[in-house]
């Protein structure tokens, strides 16, 4: 039986609801993204609403309990099931990783805080072909090496889908259950949250698919997820915007999952952790951005074809939550959050705040090749002398530098910067030696 449009379910009739329904409708019309949801709780009114269809090919409407796969949000439900074990003394949060995990006997310096807070100077990840026939311990065994280290713990921060593929390797040691049923049991579940995993989803629950677009033919297709089952700590849940909510509201208090002092652990900026562009900084599973006097705190996520979001603010109450099934549902939360920001007068950040940098500036040091894991990021110089950057061999991206030493990207059909990344010095001698773009650090390996 097919399910119900959003024509066919009785509105709510506050205002805020007929307005952000309209909004949604109009926008994913626009961004040509097939479905999406946003649920808001604005600490005096819960809305949620849904537009469009689950999959494009099969016309399957969007509604409120459809789940997306949430792609990296996966996370922060792994980071709040690793704080309960800890809240109950089974971990400790300064404790060494290799205490648990025989994995980590080179890096005997990393702790558990420096996996929640991508701050153990751990690579990326191995790719999802490469990933897809390792256990967890043959993964950790392969990234987890002192020659692939690109910090020392807690002195920097880059983006780690190994990190959580230790945490969970850790709730794993620790519980005695395989991951899927920890954070079904420990969060999930208490959170009232019926649990969908890529693979292996819940019965009788809709499904959402990520689609791509062709840009040439306008046509929207179905895409094939790929993350590796190794990696599901890191990106294998399925949730609604209204699912998101709940883990919202958990983490800023509202909610009895997560004791409210460990969920202020959680979103308290940890050391270290200089996030852009992704974030203004990072909690204990936590992306944190400040907004004027406000710090709030949720995470993004894509997988393939898919774009999620949460936000929260502990001290107005406000949860926000987005789901889309295309990756231009980007595009359409931040438009989204631009609406609920004049609807409601508080700011929703989308992106970190970006303070007054100065003006381009010529950075010929920056020249050279760096590496994290197998990943080689090559910059060089054009013949007018301005940095590009390559990333295993795709096509460069030309680089703005400037004086704070943070970088953008540079779009070359249409010149458009976005926020790239940064560059770090040497303390002792004043040289370049990482880069970090898109939240990830690579470590200075050649010249230019």
């Amino acid at each position: 039986m097919p399910y119900p449009t959003t024509a066919q379910v009785a509105p709510q009739r506050s205002p805020l609801h007929r307005t952000l329904q309209d909004r949604l409708d109009t926008l994913a019309r626009t961004h040509r993204v097939p479905g999406a949801q946003l649920a808001v709780d604005t600490g005096t009114e819960f809305v949620s609403v849904h537009t469009g269809t689950a999959d494009a090919v099969r016309g399957t409407a969007f509604i409120a309990d459809t789940a997306v796969p949430l792609g990296s949000v996966t996370k922060t439900y792994t980071a709040a099931t690793v704080m309960l074990l800890i809240d109950d003394e089974d971990l400790d949060l300064d404790e060494s990783v290799a205490d648990v995990l025989p994995e980590f006997q080179d890096l005997p310096k990393v702790t558990v805080r420096h996996l929640l807070s991508h701050t153990a100077g751990l690579p990326t990840g191995l790719d999802s072909d490469t990933a897809a026939g390792l256990t967890a311990s043959r993964y950790l065994s392969t990234v987890c090496t002192a020659e692939d280290a690109l910090f020392a713990p807690g002195t920097d921060f880059s983006y780690s889908n190994a990190g959580y593929v230790a945490a969970g390797r850790l709730i794993e040691v620790v519980t005695g259950m395989t991951w899927h049923e920890a954070v079904r049991v420990l969060v999930l579940e208490p959170l009232g949250i019926t649990p969908s995993f890529l693979g292996e989803t819940a019965p009788g629950r809709p499904i959402a698919s990520g689609h791509a677009l062709n840009t040439a033919t306008g046509a929207v297709r179905p895409a094939r997820q790929s993350l590796a089952p190794v990696e599901a700590p890191a990106g294998a849940l399925l949730a609604s915007a209204p699912d998101l909510l709940a883990l919202g509201r958990t983490l800023i208090g509202r909610s009895a999952v997560v004791p409210s002092a460990t969920a202020a652990l959680m979103r308290r900026p940890e050391e270290g952790t200089d996030a852009a562009p992704l974030a203004d900084a990072w909690g204990l599973g936590a992306a944190l951005y400040q907004q004027d006097d406000r710090w709030w705190c949720g995470h993004d996520g894509n997988a393939q074809g898919t774009s999620c979001h949460l936000r929260a603010e502990p001290r107005s109450g406000v949860v926000v939550a987005f789901t889309g099934n295309a990756g231009g549902a980007t595009a359409l939360w931040r438009d989204l959050a631009d609406e609920l920001t004049r609807l409601t007068g508080l700011r929703v950040p989308t992106t970190p705040a970006r303070p007054d940098r100065g003006g381009p500036i010529a950075f010929p040091q920056c020249a050279g090749t760096y590496r994290n894991g197998t990943s080689e990021y090559r910059i060089s110089l054009g013949a007018d002398g301005l940095p590009a950057l390559s990333i295993d061999g795709d096509l460069s991206l030309p680089l703005v530098c400037y004086p704070d030493l943070s970088c953008d990207l540079v779009d070359p059909a249409t010149g458009l910067r976005e926020p790239g990344g940064r560059f770090h010095r040497d303390p002792v001698d004043g040289s370049v030696d990482r880069v970090q773009i898109s939240g990830r650090t690579a470590r200075r390996v050649g010249s230019a």
